[in-house]
């Protein structure tokens, strides 16, 4: 496998782990996300929004760094 390729590969997983990990998020309070989540507080009511949406920014960058690394080489030969 050639190392770009690889590296598309681990964007696109990593892209999906930050949308399931915006999804936590959005839909558990602060005090039941995992110990190891930022912004975990014991007691909190709250919801960590901002971790959210900055979890979907990231995971969409992944995902169009990916796109565009895995599109045809410049100087690529077109079939015409």
């Amino acid at each position: 496998m050639k190392r770009s390729r690889i590296v598309v590969v681990l964007a696109v997983l990593l892209g999906i782990v930050l949308l399931v990990v915006a999804g936590i998020y959005f839909a558990d309070k602060a005090e039941s996300l995992p110990s190891f989540f930022p912004g975990h507080q014991a007691g909190s009511t709250t919801h960590h929004f901002k971790h959210g949406i900055a979890a979907i920014v990231v995971g969409l960058a992944l995902f169009a760094f990916a796109w565009f690394a895995s599109g045809p080489r410049k100087g690529a030969a077109r079939a015409s």
